[in-house]
């Protein structure tokens, strides 16, 4: 799994970083920061938990093959 963000249609809302603050932080403006694009197989469900509650849907999750 590989995440992506696109802080530009961040809504600043936290849930993300809420739910899984080691993958997901805030810049200074309080928009998304991914600082663990490849998450631990064991964070893989809170993640798509995490993407899923983003209200604007600026985060995304590459599946690996």
């Amino acid at each position: 799994m590989r995440i992506t963000a696109t802080p530009s249609t961040c809504a600043v809302s936290s849930l993300c970083v809420y739910r899984l603050p080691t993958v997901f932080d805030q810049d200074e403006e309080g928009l998304v920061l991914i600082l663990d694009d490849h998450p631990a197989p064991d964070l893989h469900e809170e993640v798509h938990r995490a993407v899923r509650a983003c209200p604007t849907n600026s985060i995304k999750v590459i599946e690996d093959n």
